[in-house]
């Protein structure tokens, strides 16, 4: 089994090393010679992961053409925004019948595409051969080989299956599953809800508001699900929940790629919200804040004044 990861930011070098802990031979694209150099031949990507020795088993190129052969998984880890330019120049580069993966938390502006659709638009790409990974995974975390779980997920079992044993490893623990839609959504959605978590510890809100507001994003999450199809149940597990308790302040947020895909997302969320007729409150006053500069005193208020609710209604 051999795995080209395509996109060597701190995700991309984390998840090419685990693959390579799980005895998965793998080959890192990196578009800038010198990024490849330091994690080929000095163990260390010094603009991701400053200080963190990688596995010496990993290899590193500049050449998507030699990253990509006779590749039988191909991940990719680029910015959302990205992904559709990027596949358009490796399509003809692919090999036939790679399992193709998103590592990808975000939603296409414009578009309003996930990622997994980019993909089998671009490429042609039969759906059972497009999978995605979600979850927890906090890549300075597990580039120090600290215990997580994530969720595989792909339409069809076989390709799941490939996966979790391409990338399981001792500190990596994969769970399948063939709901891709609740685990992009999941995704994609929950750093936008840490980001409104993230404002109200920033005003010094404690513990029962931090509570309410990954509880109600958590509905948020499973509401927008299961207008576009996902299966509910998904949004209780490591692809909904998932890290969505850690919350951070927009500042923070904006200095991470990963979490600043859920910024680039707030729109083209809620543009898929409003189309489905779902009531996302928190994704509206997380796009105000970061979109239109709504200072989060006004946010806070607006969250607090709307009316009450049951618990659990539909879109």
């Amino acid at each position: 089994m051999r795995a080209a990861v395509m996109g060597a930011g701190s995700w991309g070098t984390t998840f090419a090393q685990v693959l390579c802990d799980a005895g998965t031979s793998t080959v890192l694209y990196s578009r800038r010679p010198a990024q490849a150099k330091a994690i080929g031949e000095l163990h260390e990507n010094p603009d991701y992961l400053p200080g963190i020795t990688l596995t010496s088993s990993l290899d590193a190129t500049a050449d998507a053409a030699a990253a990509l052969d006779g590749a039988d998984i191909v991940a990719f880890a680029v910015p959302a925004q990205s992904l559709r330019a990027n596949l358009s120049g490796w399509a003809p580069l692919i090999p036939p019948g790679a399992l193709l993966v998103s590592l990808i938390k975000g939603i296409e502006l414009g578009t309003r595409r996930r990622m997994s659709q980019v993909i089998i638009e671009e490429l042609d790409a039969d759906p059972a051969q497009v999978a995605v990974v979600s979850g927890p995974n906090l890549a300075a975390e597990i580039v120090r080989r600290q215990i997580t779980g994530t969720v595989v997920a792909c339409v069809s079992d076989e390709g799941a299956l490939a996966l979790q044993g391409a990338c399981h490893a001792s500190y990596f623990r994969p769970y399948t599953n063939t709901d891709v839609i609740g685990c992009e959504l999941g995704g994609a959605v929950k750093n936008i809800i840490a980001i409104v978590v993230g404002i109200a510890v920033a005003m010094g809100q404690g513990d029962n508001t931090r509570a309410l507001l990954i509880t109600r994003g958590l509905a948020e999450m499973a509401r927008l699900g299961s207008a576009l199809g996902a299966q509910a149940q998904t949004f209780a597990g490591l692809a909904g929940m998932g890290d969505l308790g850690r919350g951070m302040s927009v500042a923070e947020a904006s200095a991470l790629s990963q979490t600043a895909e859920g910024v680039a997302s707030c729109g083209p969320v809620l543009e898929l919200a409003r189309s489905h007729g779902v009531e996302m409150p928190m994704t509206e006053v997380a796009a105000a804040v970061l979109r239109d500069g709504l200072p989060v005193e006004e946010a806070a208020s607006m969250l607090a004044s709307r009316s009450a609710k049951p618990e659990w209604y539909g879109p």
